[in-house]
């Protein structure tokens, strides 16, 4: 979706028409009806974006019903104005581009827009990024309408809006004479949408064994897999639908070793967070074993990996996944607790930056 009017051409002069002033009481005090309808009830102090907020007419309408306002236009002049407006008011009020607001990892209960979708370049991109600027159930405030050939149609809008939110409402607002102070032939509307639900985060956890011979630990070389094949890795696996993480690791370490686990045999060695490079997060539970007497592990998934070996726990080989490396350092220093995130360009084999990308995270050992 597209629109035809350039910004810079029309920011300052559009800003100007005497309905965007709401200098008339009485047209002041229709679009002040009209925000309590839109925005969250009174007492309800809700944090508001007000985008391409000009000389800062609507912000002030919502700081007076009690909202925190930030905001933001990308003229000085208009700032300006705005900030002596709303003086007085609990409004932040920023030079910036509405389509790219200059707020950071800051988000809003409500975002909103008076005739300023129509003027960007790429109006469905903003509306990916409003509402991704937006708090669980926040809404999105639009007012636009068609004029005179110029503008965009509410039908576009909503389009647009439809793989965003979960429900959009159009209300019609040509037909009301004092939002204007005169009588309109033209289009006007405003759109009230609320983003769906974002999906609930979910995770692949997989289980790591961390098979000990002494001072020794079991590796295995991938082969065949498309995933960091010719790397030593620890035998591991996903955690099958239904499996607790210690049934996993057993089922796992008998299909890659041949060696059968009982829950007692297993301890805990490491709890991970990690991600590949450009891959999905997954938490990662690391189990240790010791190998004792009648333990005798071979290459049971030869289509997988091409080699089962032991490497001293003191001098591991360099030739490993990276973030198995990073857990059997932690491991190693007696951290528990790690978080081992790649950047999408870093390599999934070692590189010697582990200490970079892992975060040890402290435990307590603090009885209660």
């Amino acid at each position: 979706m597209t629109t035809r009017i350039d910004w810079d051409a029309t920011a300052d002069s559009f800003d100007e028409e005497p309905d965007h002033g709401l200098l008339d009481p009485a047209v002041r005090e229709a679009w002040a009806a009209r925000m309590r309808t839109w925005l969250p009830a009174a007492g309800r102090p809700a944090d508001v974006l007000d985008l391409g907020c000009g000389t800062g007419s609507l912000s002030l309408l919502a700081a007076e019903q009690g909202h925190r306002v930030t905001g933001i236009d990308r003229s000085p002049r208009m700032v300006d104005l705005a900030r002596i407006k709303l003086a007085g008011a609990e409004a932040e009020i920023l030079v910036g581009d509405a389509f790219r607001p200059p707020v950071g990892e800051r988000r809003f209960d409500v975002v909103m827009a008076r005739h300023v979708l129509w003027l960007l370049p790429d109006a469905g991109a903003a509306l990916r990024h409003w509402c991704s600027l937006l708090r669980p159930g926040g809404r999105l405030l639009l007012i636009e309408g068609v004029w005179a050939g110029d503008g965009i149609p509410a039908a576009e809008v909503m389009e647009a809006l439809a793989p965003l939110t979960s429900h959009v409402r159009h209300e019609p607002l040509s037909a009301d004479a004092s939002l204007w102070g005169r009588t309109v032939d033209d289009d006007r509307y405003a759109l009230v949408a609320r983003p769906a639900p974002r999906p609930r985060h979910t995770e692949v956890v997989d289980v790591h064994l961390l098979l000990r011979r002494g001072d020794e630990v079991l590796l295995a070389r991938r082969a065949g897999t498309g995933y960091a094949d010719g790397l030593l890795h620890a035998p591991s696996g996903h955690v099958e639908d239904g499996e607790d993480v210690r049934a996993a690791m057993i089922r796992e370490t008998e299909e890659e070793t041949g060696i059968t686990l009982r829950p007692d045999d297993l301890r805990v060695a490491l709890v991970m967070q990690h991600r590949g490079p450009g891959g999905d997060p997954r938490t990662g539970w690391f189990f240790e074993a010791e190998c004792g007497a009648g333990c005798e592990p071979y290459n049971r998934e030869p289509d997988k990996c091409s080699e089962l070996t032991w490497h001293p726990l003191n001098a591991l080989p360099a030739d490993m996944v990276a973030y198995c490396r990073a857990g059997l350092d932690a491991y190693r220093a007696g951290e528990r607790f790690v978080v081992h995130w790649h950047e999408d360009g870093d390599s999934i084999a070692y590189d010697g930056k582990g200490e970079r990308r892992a975060v040890h995270l402290p435990a307590t050992d603090t009885p209660v």
